[in-house]
């Protein structure tokens, strides 16, 4: 899934929304001390009342919100797992019986209790519904609606949720004109703060995709990597900071830790240039071919395919590892490159970084950017000195 697939059907997540059917709710109470189901009930989502219904929906757009490769994943299902989490889930989708559905979601919440002890009670939902997504867009002069062809997709889709303790209170009583102690010993599901969850199946090309479950961490770039191996059997993955890391530290040993801010810039350029000609397509990764072939158009000197391998093999010791550009791409348009000193922090954007030098002058190190107009400090208009001269 890209980003426009999870946001179109992110979008769906509301009320009285007639391209979206959620056909049942389950939902599982997992007591802290025990790990164990205290309580489970199913219902048809359309049962609910609709206060409850649109807690449940703004929960569901919580947990599908973020970034992908920093808080949300598409994941492999590993091959020849045991108790295989892509099979469970799979019977579960297909499954026509409601008790069917439900038993197939509880060896997924056995799955979950055999990994972890959750310090808090917490509530475990699963949905089931379907997403259908025009196969056209709405035309207002034809008669024909967006909805007459669409394609149907069938998902599950799980969120876990902490409880939170009632608050203590001190209330009054107008009748009573006295104050009283309120003390409410039921727990509250915290709805808006998801720890985790899954939607499964991926849907890519207005296909469905078995072999891949999108999962949804609770923070950025901190997947739960027991979850993600033991509960659902998916692949390792490399979160977005991650892969930053890693290119990083293949440049900085490729290029023996010499580069300037004017490659830098040129380094990024090309990247965002890759990325601006793969927008419609699947998000072009970086080999090591690639790098090399990156570095050598910014204008790095002496730099071979040899010295480039060697770096991955130092680094992540896998030379057909390929690292997402989106990852290692700062935000092109907006100042998200920090520079810090020890005197200043400063913010800029990818494009203007060959505006910013280092220079050595009379034994001393110099930060400096290039302006085109004058320097305006807490409202004082700076005057242009001699460069090294006395101020």
């Amino acid at each position: 899934m890209n980003k426009k697939d999870i946001a179109q059907i992110r979008r769906q997540f509301k009320i009285d929304n007639d391209l979206l059917k959620i056909s049942d709710i389950f939902n599982v109470y997992i007591m802290k001390e025990s790990s164990d189901i205290y309580h489970h009930e199913s219902q048809p989502f359309e049962m609910l009342d609709r206060e409850q219904q649109e807690l449940f929906m703004n929960n569901f757009k919580k947990l599908l919100g973020g970034q992908l490769d920093e808080k949300l994943f598409e994941l492999k299902f590993q091959r020849d797992a045991e108790n295989n989490s892509q099979l469970i889930l799979h019977q579960g989708l297909l499954s026509s019986e409601t008790e069917d559905w439900k038993e197939h979601m509880l060896k997924i919440v056995a799955k979950m209790l055999a990994t972890r002890q959750y310090e808090k009670d917490i509530v475990i939902t699963f949905i089931r519904g379907e997403y259908l997504k025009p196969m056209k867009r709405r035309n207002e002069e034809s008669e024909e609606s967006d909805r007459d062809s669409v394609y149907s997709h069938p998902f599950i889709l799980c969120s876990l949720n902490n409880t939170q303790e009632p608050k203590k209170e001190l209330l009054f009583d107008y009748v009573e004109k006295e104050f009283k102690y309120n003390f409410v010993v039921d727990p509250i599901i915290n709805l808006n703060a998801p720890l985790a969850g899954f939607l499964f199946p991926c849907f890519t090309d207005n296909a469905a995709d078995v072999n891949h479950v999108l999962y949804a961490a609770g923070k950025v770039n901190e997947p739960d990597l027991l979850f993600i191996e033991e509960v659902l059997n998916g692949e390792e993955t490399m979160t977005a900071q991650d892969d930053k890391i890693v290119f990083e530290e293949i440049i900085k040993d490729a290029t023996g830790d010499q580069l300037n801010t004017s490659t830098l810039h040129n380094v990024y350029e090309e990247i965002n240039r890759m990325m601006e000609e793969n927008e419609e397509e699947e998000q072009p990764k970086l080999d090591s071919k690639d790098i090399e072939r990156v570095l050598k158009m910014s204008g790095v000197e002496e730099i071979n395919q040899e010295k480039v391998d060697t770096a991955f093999q130092k680094v992540i010791d896998d030379d057909k590892y390929e690292i997402k550009a989106s990852s290692v791409l700062p935000k092109y348009n907006s100042k998200s490159i920090k520079i810090d000193t020890k005197i200043a922090k400063i913010s800029i954007s990818p494009q203007d970084l060959r505006y910013v030098k280092q220079v050595h002058l009379s034994g001393k190190r110099y930060l400096m950017i290039e302006v085109e107009d004058d320097t305006v400090i807490e409202g004082f208009r700076m005057i242009p000195e001699a460069f090294g001269g006395n101020s």
